[in-house]
């Protein structure tokens, strides 16, 4: 890690209770663009575990901002992306372990596309299966679908999902999730900060949304690859998380208007020229080359 005038990424971590992830997670980073300088923000929402002490211990050179409270995600991983003095950003959940080369990977495949606004990596659960980390945008649909018991959506999920691709490749998405996102930063400037009105949910899919009605491509890129513990604590139990979550769903619906069905964004997407749709990439039954 270097000084950012030097450093061609910075790597933006929200830390909440983490002791047990930010360590590996932390780690990783050093082969994550091998011979690279990068810069390292560490936004704690309020841990009590010791997770800021561990931040000191293991990476004495990340910048280290300490919340008293829990923020929500897009509030906090905006205080990290707005000190950023870097041509990229990239958002990382802390359980995650980032694989040798990923992030040049990612960073290499936004310099040669300098119409892509949003990359995101392959991620690998720790079973070893690949999380559908691309996906159509969600509509009220596929969360109620989600809800039937005995896997009976699981056929309709798997189009969402983009389950029948074997994720290997690079192509053109609706979003990729916020556990791992290349940002440029200038196409970031362009459409604004992550919305800080969803405390804990869809910021990610309302990131990329914005991306492409701006005429930015989102791009999904299976060369690239992290380990994702995904912890899904809104499927734990009904929690504040969980509402919070809802209620951040119910302001993307609101926001974009739209809920039943997504073709409506397809057609606002067309109109400023982004890639998708006509056919839409996602629905693609090969990965689109840059």
């Amino acid at each position: 890690m270097s000084k950012a005038s030097r450093s061609r990424y910075t790597v933006v971590i929200l830390t909440w209770n983490s002791r047990q992830h930010v360590g590996p997670c932390l780690d990783s980073l050093a082969h994550a663009s091998p011979g690279e300088p990068f810069e390292v923000i560490v936004i704690d929402n309020g841990s009590t575990d010791g997770t800021p002490e561990i931040v000191r211990d293991r990476c004495p050179g990340a910048r280290l901002i300490r919340n008293r409270e829990n923020r929500g995600v897009a509030a906090a991983r905006n205080q990290g992306l707005v000190l950023a003095r870097t041509p990229y950003s990239i958002i990382l959940d802390v359980d995650t372990v980032v694989e040798p080369g990923a992030f040049s990977r990612l960073l290499d495949f936004m310099d040669s596309s300098p119409d892509v606004g949003v990359v995101g990596p392959r991620l690998m659960m720790p079973d070893g299966h690949v999380q559908p980390s691309c996906q159509l945008f969600p509509t009220i649909v596929d969360k109620l679908v989600r809800q039937l018991p005995g896997g009976a959506g699981d056929r309709f999920l798997r189009e969402v999902e983009l389950a029948d691709w074997d994720h290997e490749g690079v192509r053109d998405v609706d979003y990729v999730v916020g556990a791992c996102q290349a940002i440029r930063m200038r196409a970031l400037h362009s459409v604004g900060w992550l919305d800080e009105r969803i405390f804990y949910g869809p910021e990610d899919v309302d990131l990329c949304l914005r991306m492409h009605l701006a005429g930015w491509r989102v791009v999904y890129t299976g060369e690239a690859v992290v380990r994702h513990e995904c912890q899904r604590v809104t499927r734990q139990r009904l929690n504040m998380l969980t509402l919070r979550h809802i209620m951040g769903l119910a302001h993307l619906f609101a926001t974009h208007r739209y809920v039943w069905s997504r073709e409506s964004l397809y057609r606002r997407i067309a109109e400023v020229g982004s890639p998708s749709p006509r056919p839409h990439p996602a629905r693609a039954a090969v990965p689109v080359a840059d």
